[in-house]
């Protein structure tokens, strides 16, 4: 499937928010069309986020372009649109990185014109959607060999297709090892509040004929202490330089319920998820989303009004609850300081940090 798709100007992007019972496609003609689809998670999952962040800047600079804005004044108001996409979501790091990458291009071109800088932009965000599937398949071969036959899987939250490009990360490594004849049962915990887990993974699963369960987050436990998890496998949303993981609310409860009963506990991400600059997990900003998600679900209320609730959208496992974390680059294990700067600095697109680039400009 393709989670998002350019075609004829438009960024075209599965509408999340609508599965498993209206399966529907959502049009983005412009910058503040995308940064709406990111902030209500039409789309989500911290790969498929930064792509849609570098479609977004090319309909940012066409734009710009199409109404007659040159020199400084393009370069400004474009930048200022990319920090309107970097508010979005504040914990997942991809998203900084897709824009690192168009702020690289934008520099490289600063004599160009305008259409030429967005025929640019639009190139490399082609060649990253690209890269994304041999991504995450590389990551799904370097996993399946942690995954023995007849392996339970237990996951948290979706890590398919839909949270990236194609393929997926750590559903990516269960596919691949279902592809290679090896017979799994996936655990899919719902994931609240919106239920990720429930909506998308078995939907996913359902699409590709891998057997499943659908349990809620609370079973997680009942289910290893009876010794029907083999392995946990999840994806990350920032990976620290320590090897701290931030990932979606309730996985560092699933990997402390994991570690005390000695089932490994795999994060599955791509390098571009991996924070060198932040020591730890504790630094790691955590996305505050609406407290309604918590109160309410598809329009009805579930909870009394008038009430306080809390909706912190992620949370962060420290190092010493992960079995191992699995790149596109190779498998590190712990400790994880060496071998996360190994495989997160072969890469050869060095780019200047987004936050930097930006520095001192408003959003608009």
């Amino acid at each position: 499937m393709n989670t998002l798709e350019w075609k004829e100007g438009s960024l075209w992007l599965i509408d999340q928010t609508r599965l498993p019972l209206e399966p529907s496609l959502v049009e983005c003609r412009d910058i503040q069309a995308v940064a709406e689809a990111i902030k209500a998670l039409r789309v989500r999952g911290a790969p498929a986020i930064g792509l849609a962040a570098a479609y977004g800047t090319v309909l940012g600079a066409r734009s710009l372009a199409s109404a007659g804005v040159t020199g400084d004044r393009f370069r400004s108001a474009l930048e200022a649109a990319m920090a309107v996409l970097g508010s979005t979501r504040p914990t997942a790091v991809n998203l900084f990185w897709a824009l690192d990458r168009m702020q690289k291009i934008l520099s490289q071109e600063a004599e160009s014109q305008p259409h030429a800088i967005a025929n640019a932009l639009l190139l490399e965000a082609d060649a990253m959607l690209r890269e994304d599937e041999e991504i995450n398949r590389s990551m799904g071969q370097y996993g399946a060999e942690l995954i023995p036959d007849g392996s339970k899987i237990l996951t948290h939250c979706n890590t398919g297709a839909l949270a990236a490009g194609s393929y997926g990360t750590a559903l990516g490594v269960i596919r691949s090892a279902w592809e290679q004849g090896k017979r799994v049962h996936v655990w899919v915990d719902e994931t609240r509040p919106l239920l990720q887990g429930a909506r998308l993974t078995a939907w996913e699963l359902q699409q590709a004929g891998i057997p499943f369960t659908l349990i809620t987050d609370n079973m997680a436990g009942y289910f290893m202490a009876r010794g029907d998890v083999d392995v946990a496998m999840v994806g990350a949303d920032r990976i620290v330089a320590n090897g701290d993981a931030a990932n979606k609310i309730g996985t560092y409860g699933a990997a402390v319920l994991a570690h005390a009963h000695d089932i490994p506990f795999y994060f599955v991400a791509p390098t571009s998820t991996v924070d060198l600059a932040t020591a730890s997990g504790d630094l790691i900003p955590i996305e505050q989303r609406n407290p309604d998600e918590v109160t309410t679900f598809a329009g009805k209320r579930v909870a009394p009004e008038g009430i306080d609730a809390a909706n912190p959208a992620f949370d962060v496992t420290p190092a010493r609850f992960i079995a191992a974390i699995i790149t596109e680059r190779g498998v590190v294990r712990p400790p994880f300081a060496d071998g996360l700067a190994a495989v997160a600095c072969r890469s050869a697109r060095p780019v200047e940090p987004f936050s930097t680039a930006l520095a001192g400009k408003e959003s608009v």
